[in-house]
């Protein structure tokens, strides 16, 4: 199936005024201490090689390493740490630095904290590594005495928290790549997929949950649930029942399609673009990873990536993706492309690690 562009919107990287902030005390710092050898210029990466290289600091640095992000304009890796030995390790290694003072730690104790304290419908909260806190938004349902009391647990998490507000409502997306449709409901397709051999697609859990049985804009029955994961997760399996194409693409919405040959895991600070069949091709940035979002009635869910990405009801499913890589699925968030407003993701690496379906 394919997937046309009319629309893309651009997002400035999260975290560039911290970055200019840091880049300008290096300097400094350089100059005032001419007996020092100069810190080596940070490698210029891709999205990819700057993973593999987060990956291996982390695993290098233990627990001096405080979480990383990808500065997208000047195409650096960001590890925080905690320490000015863990600092030139990470210098020396060909990514930036920034000493910073909450461990990871840390930043897991207070999200502990917020599930067990904060468990708020219209909440989510995610680590958020380009402020080194636990960023967490309330959307225009908290009010009274919950934002009260979620005012009073982030306050008690002092530096490791902070609190926003976003003006719409968090909810999946749930009417929204391709269109596909059953039961009077309509979500997007996210990737095509194969598992045995056999073709399949990948789209959201809270769509799976509801429909069983879906077929394409036409009305033509094109595949049944195989496998269903919602809340707590966000994707479902779908099996091909009809003899229609699959390619492993997704549709830009202007006559052609981005091929899509690999799945990655997101960075905070990638580039990313999203297709869904209600708002069709937006651009933004992954701003924070495994995301924490309580959807109400009980449905929380966690895990995701979070985006300043914009998406509406019916975008349900549809695919983000960064290149050729497939990055996620569309599960919910609050505004719309008119106005903005955030999106999150369920991860694809973990749809298609627990489905034991691969991209292609």
């Amino acid at each position: 199936m394919k997937h046309r562009r009319i629309s893309k919107r651009r997002a400035a990287v999260a975290g560039g005024g911290i970055l200019a902030v840091v880049a300008a005390g290096i300097t400094l710092q350089t100059a005032n201490a001419s007996t020092e050898t100069p810190a080596p210029a940070p490698h210029t990466l891709s999205v990819a090689k700057a993973g593999n290289l987060a990956s291996s600091l982390t695993e290098s640095l233990g627990a001096d390493s405080a979480g990383s992000y990808y500065d997208a304009r000047a195409k650096h890796l960001v590890m925080n740490v905690l320490s000015q030995d863990a600092a030139q390790a990470v210098e020396a290694a060909g990514a930036k630095a920034r000493v910073v003072q909450n461990s990871l730690a840390a930043l897991k104790s207070a999200r502990t904290t917020l599930k067990s304290d904060a468990t708020i419908p219209g909440t989510s909260w995610a680590t958020d590594p380009a402020t080194n806190k636990v960023v967490v938004t309330a959307d225009r349902t908290v009010k009274g005495a919950a934002w009260n009391k979620l005012s009073k647990v982030v306050d008690g998490l002092g530096g490791k928290a902070e609190l926003k507000r976003t003006q719409g409502e968090f909810k999946p997306f749930i009417a929204g790549g391709d269109a596909i449709s059953g039961g009077g409901g309509r979500c997007s397709l996210g990737f095509n997929v194969t598992k045995g051999g056999e073709p399949y697609f990948l789209t959201a859990g809270h769509c799976t949950e509801a429909i069983s049985t879906w077929s394409d804009s036409s009305g033509q029955e094109i595949g049944t649930n195989e496998q269903s994961s919602f809340p707590d997760n966000d994707f479902g399996l779908v099996k091909y029942t009809a003899d229609v194409a699959h390619p492993s693409e997704v549709d830009l919405y202007d006559g052609s399609a981005q091929q899509i040959t690999q799945a990655a895991e997101a960075t905070v600070g990638m580039n990313v673009t999203r297709s869904g069949s209600t708002t069709q091709v937006h651009d933004g940035t992954v701003t924070g990873l495994d995301a924490t979002v309580n959807y109400g009635n009980g449905d929380i869910v966690n895990g995701l990536i979070q985006t300043d990405v914009c998406a509406e009801p019916g975008d349900s499913g549809g695919s983000l993706f960064s290149g050729d890589s497939a990055i996620g699925l569309t599960s919910g968030g609050s505004g719309d492309c008119t106005s903005g407003g955030e999106t999150f993701f369920q991860p694809v690496t973990e749809a298609l690690s627990a489905t034991g379906s691969e991209i292609g």
